[in-house]
């Protein structure tokens, strides 16, 4: 056991009280904390900044070998449509209106599906072919088409109903 006597209790306590070794403790702390900052800051500044929207225009659709209209809605004449291809083209820019480029972009419904990739002017053309031809149904009249894009550093874009197959007669 430790025992003190009178006068040394007194003494270590004035000695503890008067050492001025104690103020560098919180002094280092505040400095590293600053430090610490400065340094996630710096780690915040390079990341990347955050995924963004991206905005799609569908310029013109039309049946395979009849000329595109404007719009998303393509009319099918026949009457014996069971298959069918379309052309689509459109339009993929970020928020400020720059083009997407290399995006991935497939259309899909009624049966088929048309893949492409945007160009260096955000601009992509999809038709279906044999294989991935779209049909309506004996007793259908009407169908519409799924459009899913997805780009590095954007939110995946997903419109249902994207495009719509009529047919007039």
């Amino acid at each position: 056991m430790f025992f003190l006597r009178n006068g040394d209790f007194l003494r270590i306590t004035e000695k503890l009280f008067n050492d001025d070794r104690a103020i560098e403790l919180p002094i280092n702390i505040v400095v590293m904390l600053v430090v610490g900052m400065v340094a996630l800051a710096a780690l915040v500044a390079i990341i990347p900044p955050p995924t963004k929207n991206m905005s799609v225009s569908i310029v013109e659709s039309g049946e395979n070998g009849t000329a595109l209209k404007s719009g998303n809605t393509v009319m099918i004449d026949s009457l014996n449509a069971n298959s069918f291809d379309i052309d689509v083209s459109m339009s993929v820019v970020d928020p400020d209106g720059y083009p997407v480029r290399d995006a991935n972009v497939v259309l899909r419904g009624l049966g088929g599906v048309a893949t492409g990739v945007t160009d260096d002017n955000g601009m992509c053309d999809l038709f279906t072919a044999d294989g991935a031809s779209l049909s309506l149904g004996s007793n259908q009249n009407e169908g519409t088409l799924d459009l899913t894009i997805s780009a590095n550093g954007f939110y995946d874009f997903e419109k249902t109903n994207a495009v719509m197959i009529v047919r007039t007669s």
